[in-house]
């Protein structure tokens, strides 16, 4: 063999006793390994060198300053909510229990319209539970803008003719326009009681809601009418009704921590403070007050128990008819002329006034003016011929007479001072031998 060369076994037998006498690694070891070749093989990106050099300018909106929202701490709350829980039930009205016995003590008599004529005593008694609760809707709808005497009235004439749901579908408009009238809008109500019981009869089976919610989605509805009809019907307590009388006494009485202006606001002001055990007795109560004392015009103080503790004491009678005082409004001063100025003058010195003059219209006589006329044209002419002038004078008399009786109608007659007042001035015009008469004797016909 030549020198240069190595013979191929010779190598080959110690690498078949490396094989023999192998080695065990630990799995940890192996694993590390692993992770060395995975963090030489991570891969490194480049982005190109066109969108590094991009000279589009940067949004400032990315850069705009927000406002951070604002972390509440306990104390905070507990100070910022501090007014609204006043609201919620802290406040209340001085000497309101005390004002309440009395508004009973006075309401003990039941002796006001409501007591006797009120919507739970429009229902007919011997009525199905379903049929009543009709009724009592039907009353309450009828109620509004309206007295206890005039609703109840139309409640009996409808009971009368059968008030249930049936039966008032198959009235026309009319015949139930005659049963509730004088009811207040008695015509936009005719058209109220039609859809409300159309509903109630598709929807409910002829029977009422139970719930305050679906009761004011009837058309004609309010929530007044629905928290009492829920008190009335279903004898729940979901909440107080407001009509006139507990808006406006509610405010006269102090019941209200501000002044309110609808009988919604009435209600959520007195529902804020007054307990839950007085509302079902409240509208009852003060309906029957506002009736009887505590009237919206002439409220008669006198008579009430709380005239001592009453904030609106003293309001007492007063006329409808009169109006408040206006303030005079800032008129300019007016220039007097020199007649007023006179006048005043005379005033002063008793100078009595110059009757004015009154304008003479002369008698409007047709002779006559013809007449005058023609005696001034004898005294011009001065003529010998008076017989000529004579017939001049008397021919416009025929004339004139003879045109009155051809007119239509009831013809013109001469009075007796005419023809004397005529029979004067051709007398003084005539010699003594032709003069005439005032009595003329009628010409014959010839």
């Amino acid at each position: 063999m030549p020198r240069n060369k190595i013979n191929p076994a010779t190598i080959a037998e110690p690498l078949r006793k490396s094989t023999r006498n192998k080695v065990e690694v630990p799995q940890n070891n192996v694993k590390d390994e692993r992770d060395t070749e995975e963090s030489h093989n991570l891969f490194i990106k480049q982005e190109p060198v066109e969108s590094l050099l991009d000279t589009t300018p940067p949004k400032f909106s990315e850069f705009k300053y927000e406002k951070k929202t604002h972390v509440k701490i306990e104390y905070e709350k507990e100070s910022q909510e501090s007014p609204k829980k006043e609201d919620g039930g802290l406040w209340e009205p001085p000497n309101w229990r005390d004002f309440l016995l009395n508004l009973r003590n006075m309401r003990a008599n039941k002796d006001a319209p409501v007591d006797t004529m009120g919507c739970h005593k429009a229902m007919d008694e011997e009525a199905s539970p379903q049929v009543m609760r009709y009724q009592s809707l039907l009353a309450l709808m009828l109620s509004s803008q309206t007295k206890d005497q005039v609703t109840f009235a139309a409640m009996e004439r409808l009971k009368a003719r059968g008030c249930t749901v049936d039966n008032i579908l198959q009235l026309s408009d009319e015949e139930l326009g005659k049963l509730i009238y004088p009811v207040g809008f008695w015509k936009t109500k005719v058209k109220y009681i039609k859809k409300t019981t159309q509903t109630l009869k598709e929807q409910y089976n002829g029977d009422i809601p139970d719930s305050v919610e679906k009761l004011c989605k009837l058309t004609g509805v309010g929530p007044k009418m629905a928290h009492i009809c829920m008190q009335v019907a279903w004898n729940k307590t979901t909440g107080i009704g407001v009509d006139t009388h507990v808006h406006r006494i509610s405010n006269r009485i102090g019941w209200v921590k501000k002044p309110t202006a609808t009988p919604e606001d009435t209600r959520k002001a007195l529902e804020s403070w007054l307990p839950f055990d007085l509302w079902s007795e409240v509208n009852h109560l003060m309906v029957g007050f506002g009736q009887t004392i505590c009237q919206p015009i002439s409220p008669i103080c006198n008579e009430c128990l709380n005239n001592d503790i009453c904030p609106s004491r003293g309001i007492g009678r007063k006329s409808p008819n009169k109006s408040p005082k206006k303030t005079p409004s800032k008129q300019e001063p007016k220039h007097e002329s020199d007649d007023d100025f006179d006048m005043k003058i005379d005033n002063k010195l008793n100078i009595p006034k110059k009757a004015p003059k009154r304008k003479i219209t002369p008698a409007k006589t047709i002779l006559n003016d013809k007449i005058e006329t023609n005696v001034e044209k004898v005294k011009l002419n001065k003529s010998p011929k008076i017989k000529e002038n004579i017939v001049k004078i008397e021919d416009p008399i025929k004339v004139e007479t003879k045109k009155v009786t051809q007119r239509k109608g009831i013809p013109k007659k001469v009075t007796p001072q005419e023809t004397a007042a005529s029979c004067e001035l051709e007398n003084q015009l005539l010699p003594d031998s032709t003069k005439t008469t005032s009595k003329r004797k009628p010409q014959k016909n010839k």
